[in-house]
């Protein structure tokens, strides 16, 4: 059975509408990236964290069958600094100042954990933001859709208008890279702990 261990929404979704059937158990784990850790290594670490602490959690548990765990961790990186989710309305507007007119890049870190191995991976795609007025980003904060979002916007949402060109895989831009996942799950395919 496969478990993903994310409380996103979006996730989910992407998971869902990729076929996948899986049940769902959030980590909670602390987030803050360590003193001078490098984007990629921050996400790649909390994912497998995630995937680790969930995997132990259900191997714990009495007659717990095997699991695979899934788990994935999405940040924003502008010059090779972490933008994480906004602390506030101020925080998503310096976030949307920085990325206003630039290409920045988000990294997605993937790990499955299985009883017989951890896999890590990551994917990365650039994005290129239009020019924003201090009205418009004022307006798209109003609307609360930065708030628990990377970088303080959604592609999948009213941000979509600003972006006119990726580069790499969109869906790793919301948050779930799925070709990346798919075919790290591909070896278990024909597991009796995990059914596509």
């Amino acid at each position: 059975m496969l478990v993903l261990a994310s409380a996103s929404p979006r996730r989910r979704e992407l998971l869902a509408q990729a076929g996948f059937a899986f049940s769902v158990r959030p980590a909670l784990i602390p987030e803050d990236p360590r003193a001078n850790e490098a984007p990629i290594a921050y996400v790649t670490r909390l994912a497998r964290e995630k995937a680790e602490a969930v995997f132990r959690e259900i191997s714990s548990e009495e007659s717990a069958p095997l699991q695979v765990v899934l788990a994935a961790d999405t940040t924003v990186t502008l010059d090779n600094h972490i933008l994480g989710k906004p602390a506030d309305a101020s925080d998503a507007a310096r976030m949307l100042r920085l990325l206003s007119g630039r290409t920045h890049l988000v990294m997605t870190g993937v790990a499955v954990v299985t009883p017989r191995s951890a896999e890590v991976a990551a994917e990365v795609t650039a994005v290129q933001f239009l020019t924003l007025s201090d009205r418009e980003i004022e307006d798209y904060i109003a609307t609360g859709e930065p708030m628990d979002k990377a970088g303080a916007y959604a592609i999948q949402g009213r941000a979509a208008r600003w972006i006119p060109r990726i580069e790499g895989c969109y869906f790793n831009v919301v948050g779930l890279p799925l070709a990346l996942v798919a075919s790290m799950l591909e070896s278990f395919k024909n597991s009796d702990t995990f059914c596509p």
